[in-house]
């Protein structure tokens, strides 16, 4: 049975598309990898994908989408990352809380060492993963 992980943010246009490129590169087949957020927003962030760019993950096939009972309920590990009250809690789930900085409105030099940091994060997330 695969492992499915669902990252969760409030616009799905920057943390969570990257945490979410980051654990499909590293990962391949072995892991289902979802995202979604409380309030979607139009369209990815374009610093989070240059970011992405500049290591080999193109995201810009990505969507934000908005995080619907279903997607959460049947996710094995649910990674929050700043959606607060918005983010479902499941009985029974493996949740982590990722406290990062939302790269919205930053520029490529304030959005990197965020893009460093959720690699790290998935790095050991990829760890504890069965």
């Amino acid at each position: 049975m695969t492992t499915t992980v669902l990252f969760v943010c409030v616009h799905n246009a920057g943390r969570s598309q990257m945490a979410a490129g980051w654990l499909r590169h590293l990962a391949g087949d072995r892991v289902e990898v979802r995202s979604a957020g409380s309030a979607p927003a139009a369209g990815l962030n374009p610093v989070a994908v240059r970011a992405m760019a500049e290591v080999g993950i193109d995201i810009t096939a990505e969507q934000p989408r908005l995080l619907d009972h279903a997607t959460a309920e049947t996710s094995d590990v649910i990674v929050t990352m700043g959606c607060g009250d918005a983010c479902p809690y499941f009985p029974g789930k493996r949740y982590e809380d990722w406290p990062l900085d939302d790269p919205a409105g930053r520029d490529i030099t304030a959005v990197r060492p965020i893009r460093d940091a959720i690699r790290t994060r998935v790095e050991q997330l990829l760890t504890d993963l069965p």
